[in-house]
């Protein structure tokens, strides 16, 4: 049998030399930094003193951006965030032991929201793998099986000659549909060895491409074209597929209602005359999905969060696509297909016949209509009646909406304000507004806008958090003033989770939060309802970090069916 050799990666003149001689005095921690490189990496986060041993030189020597951030939980909320804003592998570096733990949380949400994420981990020397109790610095018995559950695969190195090879295993895993975290152990003794093997160039870890079977497309594509009143659910898989384009267009094709699950905000046009914005939004909206004889599900588990406490209860055929078969039909029966959004979508728009129905733009705007209420809706559209007055959490919600460029990213944590964001705020495009939805991990929003900040300086973040979240990560306003990043965060003052004055007994005041970012140098000052659009618009177009804090208390909002 002849192989064909011709797509074969080649070296050039200078790396056939470098092979060939290595340069003396490189230790297993550059073939770390080299396969980075080689593999397309261009920032790599870790808290600061480059955490992998034998890392340190290699990367002042390399072009990588080192973005250290305060504390590894803030390092690995920085990776997802960076991960999920370009689409790229964002490399994550930890050290053994606790170090590792304290970023469990944030490969957690990583995982909740498939971001890609690259963990290199150093282990203990290789003589204490396999679960003996040496008594090493930062041992674990089993460092693997703490993380086993939450990433996408684990690579275990245990000689320098590995390292290349499962980096890029590594890689590989994370970019494949569904993305997500990935995890990779090297012994210390591995990392600080020195070798004299070749530098490292002319690797390839192309991810899997994720097709649809063309069968089921055929069936989906017969029963959308066929039905009656068919209606879409899209998640965030669409955002991460970058398959907005193919999904309005499908809608478009078929007269399918489009509502989109929180995390996948975004994914269809809030104003088009086919969409049913955020859902689960309330009952009207939820009828109209669960009654369609078709239902299509795209990109999305149905998961808890989703459907309201799992009490959606659609009585048509559901056709789902998903390219995590483990949430395949999980929560409900449907037609699978096992496939990346984007290539799904594009293929059912090759085999779906058009189908006109004037009607489904009328039952949205009842749907719509009829959840109109104080604090419930978006702002008004040019046109449309006037309704209700809005309540304090819409009020807030439009004056970010007016400060807040359409490009700029937002990071949330899970603020009473949040779940109002979920249902009524308009994020405008794809893949700008995020939440720690996935695992709620506490003190995201602050290092997430940060680690988006890292992928692009010249375009301002936003963060927003309550205040027990903004104690919990107000150490990485070092970070951001520190390195000039244009993130602004506003803190909702709500009084945070304090007992009542009764039981507070003579323990310290809560802090001035004001006062707390001006200790970091970062401006910041105190707004209020009606001039925080004023204020967020400076604070947005000012060169660096700064802090708005916004008091008063504002109330949850209970999704779904209520």
């Amino acid at each position: 049998m002849s192989h064909d050799h011709d797509d074969r990666p080649r070296l050039t003149a200078a790396q056939a030399e470098a092979a060939l001689n290595p340069p003396p005095g490189r230790l297993g921690g550059d073939l770390v930094v080299e396969t980075l490189q080689g593999l397309g990496a261009t920032t790599v986060f870790g808290v600061p003193g480059a955490p992998v041993p034998g890392t340190a030189d290699a990367l002042d020597r390399s072009p990588l951006t080192y973005a250290g951030l305060a504390t590894e939980s803030g390092a690995g909320f920085a990776a997802d965030a960076y991960g999920r804003i370009t689409g790229e592998v964002a490399t994550l570096l930890l050290t053994a032991g606790p170090g590792a733990l304290a970023a469990l949380p944030a490969l957690q949400e990583a995982a909740a929201a498939s971001a890609p994420v690259l963990a290199v981990c150093a282990q203990v020397p290789a003589a204490g793998l396999g679960g003996g109790r040496h008594g090493y610095r930062r041992e674990l018995r089993d460092q693997q099986a703490s993380f086993r559950d939450v990433v996408k695969s684990v690579h275990t190195v245990r000689t320098a000659s590995q390292i290349p090879s499962a980096i890029a295993a590594a890689w590989e895993s994370a970019l494949t549909a569904p993305h997500g975290p990935v995890w990779v152990e090297i012994p210390e003794d591995v990392l600080s060895a020195k070798t004299a093997l070749p530098p490292v160039s002319a690797l390839d870890a192309t991810p899997r491409e994720l097709y649809p079977r063309p069968e089921l497309t055929l069936v989906a594509a017969d029963l959308l074209t066929r039905a009656e009143r068919p209606a879409v659910i899209a998640g965030g898989g669409v955002v991460r597929a970058d398959a907005s384009g193919k999904l309005r267009a499908l809608a478009e094709r078929i007269s399918a209602p489009v509502a989109t699950t929180y995390g996948g905000k975004g994914a269809f046009p809030w104003t088009h005359p086919l969409s049913l914005r955020s859902w689960p939004a309330g009952p009207h909206t939820t009828e109209l999905l669960e009654s369609a004889d078709v239902l299509l599900v795209v990109g999305t588990g149905l998961g808890e969060l989703t459907t309201a406490g799992r009490t959606f209860a659609p009585r048509g055929r559901i056709v789902h696509i998903e390219a995590d078969a483990g949430k395949l039909e999980a929560n409900h029966p449907a037609l699978g297909i096992h496939s990346d959004a984007r290539e799904a979508l594009d293929d059912l728009l090759d085999t779906v016949d058009r189908r006109e129905d004037p009607t489904a733009a009328e039952r949205v705007r009842a749907a719509l209509d009829q959840h109109r209420g104080p604090g419930q809706e978006p702002g008004q559209e040019p046109g449309q009646e006037p309704g209700p007055e809005p309540g304090p959490e819409q009020r807030t919600l439009d004056a970010v909406r007016a400060a807040l460029p359409a490009a700029s990213p937002g990071f949330w944590d899970l603020t009473p304000l949040t779940t109002w964001a979920w249902a009524v705020f308009d994020a405008r495009r794809p893949n700008t507004m995020h939440s720690a939805q996935g695992a709620g991990g506490p003190g995201y929003a602050l290092p997430a806008a940060i680690g988006a900040a890292f992928a692009d300086r010249g375009t301002p973040v936003l963060a927003v958090s309550g205040r027990d979240d903004a104690l919990r990560s107000a150490a990485e306003l070092a970070t951001a003033a520190r390195q000039g990043l244009p993130v602004t965060w506003l803190i909702t003052d709500d009084g945070g989770h304090e007992p009542p004055p009764e039981e507070q007994g003579a323990g310290p005041a809560a802090p001035d939060l004001v006062a707390l970012a001006a200790a970091f140098g970062v401006p910041a000052l105190r707004t209020a309802p009606e001039s925080l659009t004023a204020d967020l618009t400076g604070a947005l177009r000012a060169p660096g970090p700064s802090v708005l804090v916004l008091p008063g208390r504002i109330r949850s909002r209970t999704p779904g069916r209520d």
